[in-house]
């Protein structure tokens, strides 16, 4: 299932609403080369994503506390989620191409899942300070 960025995912921050809409077109990449089994698109689409992970959190935690928020138990989630994409990609890796369905199912539904329960659980308790800033608030 491809992922579409909507207003109802804005957490108030435009850099913040902008990585998670990169985010979005980077967790479509990886689950469509899962599901086509292509593994050099999936070692690209990876690395695209990776880096962008990096950059979002690097970005969501320097917000944070530029206002004051309190950001403890996201920074746990973010080096749990990088564990768990890299776990996933070594898995994939260890399996030579030969993907069986059960297995793109269950790492395209992760991303999917992971990518919205960031945004709507994690980001979005921060939206009601953030919309108390400009929405091009961002930190010194």
């Amino acid at each position: 299932m491809k992922l579409a960025w909507g207003a109802y995912l804005s957490v108030g921050n435009d850099l913040i609403d902008s990585d998670h809409k990169k985010l979005i077109v980077a967790v479509n990449n990886v689950a469509h080369a899962i599901e086509t089994r292509d593994r050099a698109a999936l070692s690209e689409a990876y690395k695209f994503l990776n880096n962008l992970l990096s950059i979002h959190f690097t970005n969501e935690e320097k917000i944070a506390k530029a206002a004051n928020i309190p950001f403890d138990t996201n920074d746990l989630c973010h080096l749990q989620l990088m564990d768990e994409i890299n776990y996933m990609i070594n898995k994939l890796d260890n399996l030579q191409s030969i993907w069986p369905d059960h297995v793109v199912k269950m790492y395209s539904r992760f991303l999917n899942e992971w990518v919205i329960k960031h945004i709507v659980e994690d980001d979005m308790k921060m939206k009601p300070v953030l919309e108390t800033y400009p929405y091009n608030f961002i930190s010194n």
